[in-house]
């Protein structure tokens, strides 16, 4: 019986960190928090690679406790797109790495994230970085999923 115990909970061990290994955050700490001029140039930036797309999105800027900082929509989307953005950010910025991080995960069947609060599962959530610091996220929602992730990551990009 013991034995049975002892194996049970290895067993359970290894289950849960066999996702830990793939959908490692990034070593990246947190910085100070992203201010407003800064959230207009990572907008301004992936407004432009919308535009360039030829796509309407929604962009959300938050801080890195999450908060909403900056929000920029197009004309003509959908209003549902609001919410997909900012929660898109607020994943990227609380588990410190890009929302295709689950979104692939949860393609390779590690459904038990989608128990985690917050999860946002879909491609469109990036960390903004400056100095090595995460100091937000950009979250996109309007486009497909990959259209949201180079529109985000066009935005990011603007600030390392």
């Amino acid at each position: 019986m013991r034995i049975v115990k002892c194996f049970l909970v290895i067993s359970l061990v290894l289950f849960i960190f066999s996702g830990t290994a793939l959908a490692q955050q990034m070593p990246n700490p947190y910085g100070p928090n992203i201010n407003l001029a800064t959230a207009k140039k990572v907008a301004a930036a992936a407004a432009a690679e919308a535009v360039n797309m030829k796509i309407r999105v929604v962009i959300a800027i938050v801080d890195t406790g999450g908060n909403l900082l900056y929000l920029e929509r197009f004309d003509v989307v959908q209003y549902g797109s609001i919410d997909v953005a900012i929660h898109k950010a607020k994943c990227s910025v609380a588990y410190k790495r890009p929302t295709k991080a689950f979104e692939d995960l949860i393609g390779g069947g590690k459904t038990a994230y989608l128990t985690l609060d917050g999860i946002s599962a879909i491609e469109g959530g990036v960390p903004i970085i400056d100095d090595g610091k995460i100091i937000g996220a950009i979250g996109v929602s309007g486009g497909t999923a990959a259209q949201d992730g180079q529109v985000a990551k066009a935005g990011a990009q603007v600030v390392q």
